[in-house]
């Protein structure tokens, strides 16, 4: 449910924007009624081939990754697609496109897409309630397993969804505006436009395209936070592509709270997302 609220939090599509994916929908021979005027939310089945996600055919068209394309990707249950599957995402999450090669020609299609997965924290879903799972720390760590450390390393984000009572829901959703949708629209759409300010007239628009330059300027650590840094890479064992993502997250987190630099705090909360091997055995 969280998932499918993401495209209304999301940015509206800019005419450049929905002139791209008209195009992709278009040449997959699913545009009908003019233009693409939303975010698109792909679901697919975990029983989706590779070919399915990826693209391809006898004339190749776009697949599942690429109808996704400036919107959101949702793995449900994550852990039951196939390895291959899984592994075909790697490229386009880095590259932004999907590569499809055939013997007389290669052909290219956009992929910049959100990946969000869902997985259960163990095969019977109670880890870690000791009154509910008898799964033992093996087969949580099998199960898990199933998603590759490489693949992991690409989701900047993982987050512990835990059990809500129904009457706490119902009591935060009246009492907090910041709750629904519109509100943190509002917010995505501010940390936006501080963004665009940023990077000015260069080929970049968000943190999350940054590169080793731009985040040497725009990452300006202090001297405790540079030693905090140096000690988490050093004791997680990070690999530089983590190291990265987790400024240009620490960026983020900084632009949403409306600060101009990036702080011990946005630091700290970027660390809380780390993923979910660091989470259950790290």
């Amino acid at each position: 449910m969280a998932a499918k609220r993401l495209p209304g939090i999301l940015p509206p599509l800019g005419e450049e924007e929905a002139l791209e994916l008209s195009k992709i929908y278009s040449v997959a021979g699913l545009l009908h009624g003019g233009l693409k005027k939303e975010r698109p939310f792909v679901a697919p089945h975990h029983s989706a081939t590779l070919q399915a996600l990826a693209g391809g055919g006898r004339s190749p068209r776009p697949g599942l990754i690429s109808r996704a394309h400036k919107g959101v990707l949702f793995l449900d249950e994550a852990v039951h697609f196939s390895s291959a599957a899984l592994e075909v995402l790697r490229q386009p999450m880095e590259d932004k496109k999907v590569m499809i090669a055939r013997s007389t020609a290669s052909y290219e299609f956009p992929a910049d897409f959100m990946l969000v997965a869902a997985i259960n924290p163990c095969p019977c879903g109670n880890y870690p309630d000791p009154q509910r799972c008898r799964c033992t720390r093996e087969q949580v760590r099998r199960y898990l397993g199933r998603i590759s450390g490489p693949l992991l390393d690409r989701i900047d984000i993982c987050v512990e969804m835990g059990r809500v009572e129904l009457p706490e829901y119902r009591k935060r959703s009246e009492a907090d505006p910041a709750f629904g949708s519109a509100a943190m629209r509002e917010r995505v759409m501010q940390a936006r436009e501080i963004q665009e300010k940023r990077f000015g007239a260069e080929a970049i628009h968000f943190n999350a395209q940054m590169g080793v330059n731009e985040l040497a300027r725009y990452v300006e650590l202090g001297g405790a936070e540079r030693k905090f840094m140096g000690s988490v890479y050093e004791r997680l064992h990070l690999s530089l592509r983590s190291y990265h993502r987790i400024l240009k997250l620490a960026r983020t987190i900084a632009d949403l709270d409306g600060d101009e630099k990036v702080g011990m705090a946005a630091l700290q909360e970027a660390l809380c997302y780390r993923g979910i091997e660091d989470r259950y055995w790290g």
